[in-house]
């Protein structure tokens, strides 16, 4: 079993493991797809049990991202009621999570990988409370929203460059510079998230399988759970009150934040 070390460099192989880290990143798969698709954090899980499962970070990261493609066509096909009614908010903002996967995927393979690392718990932790201030914050710009629409766009290229590079978290900024700014009813705001980051994670693997290789061994089971659990997340979100998953969501992002800042 091939493994991606953060020089490039393929070393030894761990096939005794395979089966039992299989079963554990099937199982882990499953779970981060319904936490993702319900609200964010994918990564709390997915991430996670690839490092503990053995996979260096370079090679999880990398693992990470191209699994999440998987995340797409269940969480899309759920969240078709939702989708119906944001069509014209989708096209720019696919177009913007395209082309931001693409610079930040690009970005991972040309820079050193600990580049952001130092920030991102810092961007996960300010997403959290941006997301537990949402209704303030949607009221106080309710009168202003024209305006601060105008941020939008430049806010979401930012994310999706983020997430083309490193993903962890980025479920949680997008979600809550949607809600603010786009569309403040959380099924719909996470539909559309759903949707960029599929589209990001989609163009981010074909950059990843082109340019680096890919450890398919630890993607293929991970992927298989994520696509069974992003089918039921937009069922959560679109079930279970708004404020119940703002709080969850939000507190497993603090989670996430404590995590990053630690390793």
């Amino acid at each position: 079993m091939v493994c991606l070390t953060p020089g490039g460099t393929c070393h030894g192989s761990r096939m005794p493991s395979v089966l039992p880290s299989s079963a554990v990143l099937l199982a882990a798969g499953a779970v981060a797809g319904a936490v993702g698709a319900a609200g964010g954090i994918t990564s709390l899980v997915s991430y996670s049990a690839l490092l503990a499962v053995g996979v260096p970070p370079l090679g999880a990261n990398v693992a990470n991202l191209v699994a999440a493609v998987a995340c797409w066509p269940g969480s899309a096909l759920t969240s078709r009621r939702e989708l119906a009614d944001v069509k014209c908010v989708l096209t720019p903002a696919l177009t913007v999570a395209s082309c931001g996967a693409a610079a930040g995927a690009a970005l991972l393979l040309n820079t050193p990988p600990g580049t952001f690392s130092r920030v991102v718990p810092f961007l996960v932790a300010a997403a959290s409370l941006v997301l537990l201030a949402q209704p303030w914050l949607t009221a106080r710009l309710r009168s202003q929203r024209h305006r601060a629409r105008a941020l939008t766009l430049p806010l979401l290229g930012l994310v999706a460059i983020y997430a083309g590079y490193f993903g962890a978290g980025s479920g949680i900024l997008l979600l809550a510079v949607l809600l603010v700014l786009i569309d403040d009813r959380l099924p719909a705001a996470n539909a559309i998230k759903n949707m960029m980051l599929g589209v990001g994670a989609t163009v981010s693997a074909v950059i990843f399988v082109v340019g680096g290789p890919v450890d398919w061994a630890v993607v293929l089971p991970l992927a298989a759970g994520l696509f069974v659990g992003s089918a039921f997340g937009p069922v959560i979100a679109r079930r279970v009150p708004s404020t119940v998953v703002r709080w969850v969501v939000a507190a497993l992002g603090i989670v996430l934040a404590a995590g990053l800042w630690r390793t």
